[in-house]
């Protein structure tokens, strides 16, 4: 499952900025190919995850062996009643969006592997694959948005109340990270309870932050758009040093971050 490459700060390449995660939990890695997940729990599940992780990359894989028009798609593929629910769940969240299902890969390996974790015992799980987030606190948590190159970048933080969860956080970027994105944001940020469709909808709008659509008119745009998709709860878009918001996010101001 290979995602075309992008500009890559040091900071994203060597994934360094999951040093700056909240304390007070247990830190997971796994690894598997292009599935990158860091996960936050109340108690230590690596081997777990990397089961559950697995499973869930060999269903997509093998979906893609029998349909390989799924890989390349950038335009909604239509409902398949036959397809594991993994696939299900990323094909309308494609079709909400309006972009290829495998723009909410990402988003659904992460929310599919933290719903399991807490059906296993987990009481508060955050499972981070590549910048895109499935959150389940028992508290209030803020995620702080990374944004490459602008001045902006970890300086901002999006407060999240324990009485939404669960809830996804995904980011797109025509500037960070390995995802395809036609864009020129520095950050597209999507909440929803579904991070999946958080995934794909950030997709989505960061193609609106565009080479056509650039500075202020690509971000009011991007918020037009976002706040459409049925689902999406609220968005956020930083492209070099201004910020938009819409919907149900609290911003808040961080400390100095080093980066």
């Amino acid at each position: 499952m290979k995602r075309i490459k992008a500009k890559n700060p040091a900071l994203y390449v060597e994934r360094t900025y999951r040093t700056l995660a909240e304390n007070g939990l247990v830190s997971s890695f796994v690894k598997i190919q292009d599935t990158d997940l860091h996960i936050l729990s109340d108690q230590e599940v690596s081997a777990w995850s990397f089961e559950l992780a697995l499973q869930y990359r060999l269903q997509i894989e093998n979906y893609i062996k029998q349909r390989p028009e799924f890989l390349g798609a950038l335009s909604p593929l239509s409902q398949d009643i036959l397809a594991p629910p993994i696939v299900k769940e990323m094909l309308a969240a494609g079709s909400m969006a309006d972009v290829g299902p495998m723009a909410a890969v990402a988003g659904v390996i992460a929310e599919y592997v933290g719903k399991a974790l807490l059906q296993r015992g987990c009481r508060d799980v955050m499972v981070e694959n590549g910048g895109d987030i499935y959150i389940n606190r028992t508290r209030d948590c803020t995620v702080a948005v990374f944004a490459g190159q602008s001045s902006l970048s970890l300086q901002v933080g999006i407060k999240l109340a324990a009485s939404i969860m669960p809830v996804g956080v995904c980011t797109s970027s025509g500037t960070v990270g390995h995802s395809l994105s036609f864009g020129l944001a520095d950050a597209v940020v999507v909440v929803a309870h579904s991070t999946a469709l958080a995934d794909a909808v950030a997709t989505r709008l960061g193609n609106e932050v565009g080479t056509s659509i650039s500075g202020d008119a690509g971000i009011k745009r991007a918020l037009q758009v976002g706040q459409a998709i049925e689902g999406v709860l609220g968005v956020v878009v930083i492209c070099g040093e201004k910020i938009g918001a819409v919907g149900n996010v609290e911003l808040v101001k961080l400390g100095a971050v080093k980066k």
